[in-house]
Formats: C-alpha cells, sequence, structure tokens
C-alpha cells in the first residue's frame, strides 16, 4: 500500500437526515407513518408495556432464591496493587486504600487476593484474604491481621 492509495473506511450504513423533504427520500412523516401514538412528538409506550395485557415479565413464574440483596460484597484488592501502590513498612487498610485511590467505596470490608508478587514488608489488615496472598505477604516479611 502506498501513500495514494489510503481511504478513508467507508461507513457501514450512510448517514442521513429525517424529514427533510421528500427528496431527501425520508421527508413528510420521516418514517413514522400517519398519526397515532407512535406518531407523536413523546408518544409511545414504556418499555415491557402490552397494551394492557398482563405483561411477560409478570406473567412468567419467578423461580429459585436470590440472596443478592443481602449477600456480603468485598472491596477487593491484589498484591501486585499493594506492590505498586504502597512503599516498604506501610499499613495496608480500609482507609489507606481508599485515600490511594485503589478503592472508591468500602462495601462491607476488604479482601486481599494474591494475584502478582509482593516485594515490601507490609502489614496488612482485611477482614478476608486468601491462603496464597497469607503465606506471600508473610514470606515477604509483613504480617496479616485478619479484622
Amino acid at each position: 500500500m502506498k501513500l495514494h492509495e489510503l481511504a478513508p473506511a467507508v461507513p457501514a450504513k450512510k448517514a442521513y437526515r429525517k424529514g427533510r423533504g421528500a427528496g431527501s427520500g425520508n421527508g413528510k412523516t420521516a418514517g413514522r407513518g400517519h398519526k397515532g401514538q407512535w406518531a407523536r412528538s413523546g408518544g409511545g409506550v414504556r418499555p415491557g408495556f402490552e397494551g394492557g395485557q398482563m405483561p411477560a415479565y409478570r406473567r412468567l413464574p419467578k423461580r429459585g432464591f436470590d440472596n443478592s440483596k443481602f449477600a456480603t460484597t468485598y472491596a477487593i484488592v491484589n498484591l501486585a496493587q499493594l506492590d505498586e501502590n504502597f512503599e516498604d513498612g506501610a499499613t495496608v487498610d480500609l482507609v489507606a486504600l481508599i485515600e490511594s485511590g485503589l478503592i472508591n467505596k468500602p462495601l462491607d470490608g476488604l479482601k486481599v487476593l494474591g494475584n502478582g508478587n509482593l516485594t515490601k514488608k507490609l502489614t496488612v489488615k482485611a477482614q478476608k484474604i486468601s491462603e496464597a496472598a497469607k503465606a506471600k505477604i508473610e514470606a515477604a516479611g509483613g504480617n496479616v491481621e485478619v479484622i
């Protein structure tokens, strides 16, 4: 390919403007048909509405147990992230992680996972910690406190 052979990428569908006269190919009613609810500005019905008929999401049975409202959700951090963002001898807890920007919200607590390597001696305070993470932290000379 040479410089003079370069051309812009061909769009999948040509852009057009609706309701700009008969010559445009999409003028007058602009694809909305004649009168009716869907022809009006702001017209139509809410998603899931089936004209008064019992909608599918209410006709179909709900089955099974869903604990998502009550489940414990942890803010998750990996060892590689701790190694990048903390100095040697630092104490890592929820407050320190929020200040460093690694997590946004404390959620229901902190969980430390063992992805990556740890080269610094850190004191980690968390609600949950994986066995691999605990082993790597202690191998690097740090210690773990499960709150």
